[in-house]
Order: structure tokens, then C-alpha cells, then sequence
């Protein structure tokens, strides 16, 4: 008998972990008893192995759920009024009950709470938690989404009311402020962001020195001023982590009195902020770099177009100042590649959506200068502050915990498996005798890559060859980014550990103390941000996908030009090379021929014919199916 954790559901086989971190087992879905990926559970090992050598288990128990509520639609059958969740993990099937169940249509979407577990062929029993309308209804949907994640639409009415309170009260910066702040409201300063971003929370100013040198300063909204600890709103933004940007809205972490208004860097209003001003000479060098609290106003909203055309058009306004601090930033760039960060750049896209939210365009999004140019003054910012925070812990002795942006080296069994797979599409990864890589060795392999189909596919199996990026307060750098100190502090208006670095690095700008808890919940709080930003980025990734789906329900039988990005023994996955859109090509669905799985290869190889499709391959595919309640899309060869 052992105890530990439902790691993930894959098919009919669930992973499961002991408690020593080390004892792996595979459970079939059967043999579940109605347990889910991060359940703990106890198992019973039944004293055989499975194909892949792990030990075949049983759960005799579940000892706790990771989850209990799940969104869904109803549906009415003889058998009552039963659940249809869109989180295909939980197999069991659901009835609804109590006084809500009666009142329900077919097609509603509600958010439900399980009541009684009980294993298959019985229905589990559950209660509705809340109502969230009709199905296929954009709004309907993209709630679902954010909700089925863990987060909610609204704040809480003490949130809202705390939020509208601080917000009147500071509508006018006091003249207290302007007395105990640096004032830099005459020196040029302005925003580059996303053409329909409303929340403003970084800005950048730049001014020549007497000298010869220049001051460039990287401006934060100063979140923490208004955001307390121990205060509801506070105990809220904890609670979500971050902001979810879904491809119709955006689920804020703070509400948007504060996130849209109040805190963010508007243009032509003068604003508080937290800012990282640096003397540089021509090279980029750093000669002298000065944190505290800001007064600023940013004199100019440019979108990362605007500043494009600013950059490339000498008669545009701000174009000099631009084009210098564009010059900086390369010189920035290429000292990070140089010390070995790694581009994991890829292709992203985005939708045009009519009034009912519908996609009616999907395209990439254009990578600009602007873009890279506001992304190293961020870095450098982050950077900066990390150091300058771990330094003062180290020399002081006294606790200031932090929480660190790390990012471990790579696994090396994963390493060598990614040397496989790039071995099979033609290409070569250098591994050293120990296993391990390098930030080089991987800008070797991209530079091979570049500009060809396959480079999305190598850069995705290179990213899930890497430890994850998380948050933690032991700092062991950041691999990807070839920093030996990373912290994010750039964002406090949609990331809450960036408020605790502004809190942190106030705390020592003010030489004060932390007290004897700040580890353990700088600790926690890394965790719940790190699980809080996995569930972001998989609502994200929920969003694109339904969109992707949408926009081509009405174009079955269109045929298109495509990738193959998987091969499984049951099928090929493919993509849109113009939309991202991916879908199954089943085998039993080929019947020119009987193909098999060539594992070693990455392909599938025809029995008869020997025609082989193989991954990164271009292929022409037509749409048989796009369907949205089940979140599929199925594709066929055009030969």
C-alpha cells in the first residue's frame, strides 16, 4: 500500500508519484475509483508491471481532492438531470440534485459542486454552485473558461468596496507624496504597449547627461502604495495570482478602478510609481543605478506600432530618443546571447472578433523592434533589482526573502531525448560527455531551425525539454535567460509577486525589518503564484483554442497547408500553418494503406506502399470536422 498523488489522467492510464517522490505506478481508468489528476490517494500494487516497466496499481482510497467544482452542461435523460463536464478528466458520471435541478434546461452551463463520489457504472451525485448561461454563447464560454481554472469573473463585494474607497480617496495625488518622491515629471517618459491594452504598468524615460551619458529609467506603477498588506484587496490579488488574458477580455487581478485607472501610467497624468534609473554610457555599461519611489507623467502612449514607425521615420516625434534607446537595447540583447540565453521566440497569434465575439480573422503576430526594445529595458530592470535585493540580504545578514524568477538547467534524460528527435528531423544537438547543454549548444541548434517549417517544433520540444520557469525564494538563477539573478518587478498590476518584490525592496530602501514569518510566506506564496499561473496560461490556452475551432466551423472541406507537429500509434496530429489550428488525422480513417507507429523516427510508415509521414513534414490537409463541445478538430490527407 502506498499514498501520494494522481501526477496526470493520459487515455485509459493515470501517473501516479508516492510520497517519497520516487515510487512511480500506472493506474488504469477503471481501477481510478473516481480519483483525478492531483488527487491524493492510496494504492494498492497488484505485483505486475506495464509496457513501460512501471508497477500496475489499484486506489483502494481517495484521501483528498485537488477539486470539487467543475463547469459543465446539462443535459436531461431518464436517468435524470445529468452533467456533461468540459473537463473530460472526470469519468464519472454526474447527476444533478437538489432544489436547482428541477429548474435546469438542456444546453445551461453551470458550474457545479460534487456532493457524493461514487465509482462507475453508479452516477455521482453534485449540486449546482452557480448558473453561467447558455452554451455556444461567447460570454457564456469564455467565463467558463477563467472559472473552470479557478478564477472568478467579479470581486467580492469587500474587495469592490475597498477598491472604490481607495480610489476616491486618491484621486488627487497628496502633497505629501510629491515632498518624499523623486520628481521626474519633466523628464521624457513614456509607454510602448499592445494597441488594446487598457492597464498601463511600465513606462520608460531617457534623458542625456551633461556628461556625455545618458539616464534611462524603468518606471513601475507603484501598486504597492495602495495595495496594503492584511487588506481584502490584498488577501484577493493573492488569491488569483495574476491576470488571465483571454482572447475576447482580460480576468484582472485587481479590480479595474485600480488596474485601468488609478495605478496605470496614463498618458498626460502624473502618477506614482517605483522606478529603476540607470546611468549608462554609450556601450551600454551601467555606471550607476538608483531605486526608489517616483513621481512621473508619461508625456506620450505609444503602441508598439507608433513607436515602430517613430523609430523607422526620423520626422516623427520622439523618433531620436527612440532610435537611441533601440540602439541600447541591442547592444543589451546581444550581451545576453552572448553570455548564453536562449530564444524561445515563436510564432503567437491573435483573433479579430465582431461584435458578438465571434473570430473572423486569426493571424501571427508580427514581431517588432518596439517589441524587443521594451523587453530588455524590463529585463535589465529585473535583473538589477534582484541583484541588488539578494546582495543586500547577503551582506546585511538580515532576511529579506524574494521571490526569485529561477529556472533550473535541463533534465539530461530529457536532453538526450531531445537530441533524438532533432537527429530525426535531419538536425544535430550538441551534448556534452555528462549529458548536460548549454545556452549555446541549444543557439546552435535553433540557428539551424531558423526559417524552416520544423522551427516551431524544435523551439516547443526544446521549452518541454527545460525545467519549468517558477517562482522561489532560494535563488539559483535563471538558465534560459543566462542571469545569474532574476526576479520579476515589472509587473505588480498583473502579478502579484511582483508586489511582493516591490514590498521587499521597499522594505530595505526604508531600512526596516522583515519579521519571522516573511520566509515561510514568501515561500507559500511562490507556490500558490507558480500553480496560480499554470492555471492562467492553461485558461489561455483553453480560449485560443475554442476561437481556433470557431473560426472554422464553417469551412469543412476546405483544404489548407500543413504541418505534421505529432505522430501517435493512433494518429497524426497536424496544424494550419496560417492559424495554429491542430487536429487528428486518425489512422483508422486512412485507408490508402495500414500504417504503424515508427517511434524511433517520429513517423508513421505505410505497410505496403512504405509512404512515410514524419514529423515537421508539409502536407496538404482538408477539414472533416471541427467540433466545439468536444474540442476537437479532425483533418484529412490530400493526397
Amino acid at each position: 500500500m502506498l499514498t501520494g498523488t494522481i501526477r496526470a489522467v493520459r487515455g485509459q492510464v493515470a501517473l501516479f508519484l508516492a510520497e517519497d517522490g520516487k515510487t512511480e505506478a500506472e493506474i488504469s481508468s477503471r481501477e481510478l475509483r473516481t480519483a483525478m489528476g492531483g488527487d491524493s490517494v492510496e494504492i494498492s500494487l497488484i505485483g505486475k508491471k506495464s509496457v513501460s516497466g512501471k508497477e500496475i496499481g489499484v486506489v483502494t482510497r481517495v484521501l483528498s481532492r485537488a477539486k470539487t467544482l467543475f463547469v459543465g452542461v446539462v443535459e436531461k435523460t431518464d436517468k435524470g438531470v445529468m452533467f456533461v463536464p468540459d473537463d473530460h478528466r472526470l469519468k464519472p458520471q454526474v447527476k444533478i440534485v437538489g432544489p436547482e435541478a428541477a429548474k435546469l434546461a438542456d444546453n445551461d452551463k453551470v458550474r457545479i459542486r460534487m456532493t457524493k463520489w461514487l465509482p462507475w457504472p453508479q452516477a455521482s451525485e453534485a449540486e449546482v454552485a452557480d448558473m453561467l448561461g447558455t452554451k455556444g454563447d461567447n460570454e457564456t464560454e469564455m467565463t467558463s473558461m477563467a472559472i473552470e481554472r479557478g478564477f472568478d469573473i467579479n470581486f467580492p463585494d469587500a474587495v469592490a468596496r475597498e477598491s472604490h474607497a481607495i480610489f476616491e480617496a486618491n484621486r488627487r495625488i497628496p502633497a505629501e507624496e510629491y515632498a518624499v518622491r523623486r520628481d521626474m515629471r519633466d523628464t521624457l517618459t513614456f509607454t510602448i504597449d499592445p494597441k488594446t491594452a487598457k492597464d498601463f504598468d511600465d513606462a520608460i524615460s531617457f534623458k542625456k547627461l551633461p556628461n556625455g551619458t545618458v539616464e534611462i529609467g524603468v518606471h513601475i506603477a507603484d501598486v504597492s502604495h495602495y495595495v496594503r498588506e492584511k487588506t481584502e484587496l490584498d488577501r484577493e490579488a493573492y488569491k488569483r495570482g495574476c491576470s488571465v488574458y483571454l482572447p475576447d477580455r482580460t480576468i484582472p487581478m485587481l479590480p479595474f478602478e485600480l488596474s485601468d485607472e488609478l495605478c496605470s501610467l496614463n498618458e498626460n497624468e502624473e502618477k506614482l510609481a517605483f522606478s529603476a534609473i540607470f546611468e549608462m554610457d554609450e556601450k551600454a555599461k551601467i555606471i550607476s543605478r538608483w531605486f526608489g519611489r517616483t513621481v512621473i507623467k508619461s508625456a506620450k502612449r505609444f503602441t508598439y506600432e507608433s513607436a515602430q514607425e517613430a523609430i523607422n521615420d526620423k520626422n516623427v516625434k520622439h523618433s531620436d530618443v527612440l532610435n537611441e534607446l533601440n540602439r541600447i537595447a541591442k547592444i543589451l540583447r546581444k550581451e545576453k546571447w552572448q553570455k548564453g540565453a536562449i530564444d524561445f521566440e515563436q510564432e503567437e497569434i491573435a483573433f479579430d472578433l465582431d461584435a458578438s465575439g465571434k473570430p473572423i480573422r486569426i493571424y501571427k503576430k508580427e514581431r517588432l523592434d518596439t517589441h524587443k526594445l521594451v523587453e530588455e529595458y524590463m529585463l535589465l530592470a529585473n535583473r538589477e533589482v534582484a541583484e541588488f535585493v539578494y546582495k543586500a540580504e547577503h551582506k546585511s545578514g538580515k532576511l529579506f526573502p524574494l521571490p526569485y524568477r529561477i529556472h533550473g538547467e535541463p533534465d539530461r534524460e530529457r536532453i538526450a531525448d531531445l537530441a533524438v528527435f532533432v537527429r530525426a528531423l535531419g538536425h544535430e544537438l550538441v551534448v556534452n560527455k555528462n549529458g548536460s547543454v548549454s545556452g549555446r549548444d541549444l543557439q546552435a541548434l535553433f540557428a539551424q531551425v531558423e526559417g524552416k517549417a520544423e522551427e516551431g517544433l524544435v523551439k516547443t520540444a526544446a521549452i518541454r525539454s527545460m525545467a519549468k520557469a517558477i517562482y522561489s525564494t532560494e535563488n539559483i538563477g535563471h538558465f534560459g535567460l543566462a542571469f545569474e539573478y532574476y526576479a520579476h518587478f515589472t509587473s505588480p498590476i498583473r502579478r502579484y509577486p511582483d508586489l511582493l518584490t516591490h514590498r521587499m525592496l521597499a522594505t530595505i530602501l526604508s531600512d526596516k525589518k522583515t519579521d519571522g514569518n516573511a520566509l515561510a510566506f514568501y515561500d507559500k506564496a511562490c507556490l500558490h503564484a507558480t500553480d496560480q499561473e499554470i492555471k492562467a496560461a492553461e485558461a489561455e490556452r483553453d480560449g485560443r483554442k475554442y476561437k481556433q475551432i470557431e473560426f472554422m466551423q464553417d469551412k469543412i472541406g476546405k483544404v489548407f497547408d500543413g504541418m505534421v507537429t505529432g505522430v501517435t500509434e493512433w494518429g497524426i496530429y497536424a496544424e494550419d500553418t496560417e492559424t495554429k489550428a491542430e487536429g487528428m488525422i486518425r489512422l483508422a480513417d486512412m485507408k490508402d494503406d495500414f500504417y504503424q507507429l515508427d517511434a524511433k523516427n517520429y513517423s508513421i510508415i505505410g505497410e505496403k506502399t512504405k509512404k512515410k509521414y514524419q514529423l515537421g513534414q508539409k502536407i496538404k490537409i482538408k477539414l472533416v470536422n471541427a467540433d466545439l463541445d468536444r474540442r476537437i478538430m479532425d483533418w484529412e490527407i490530400v493526397q
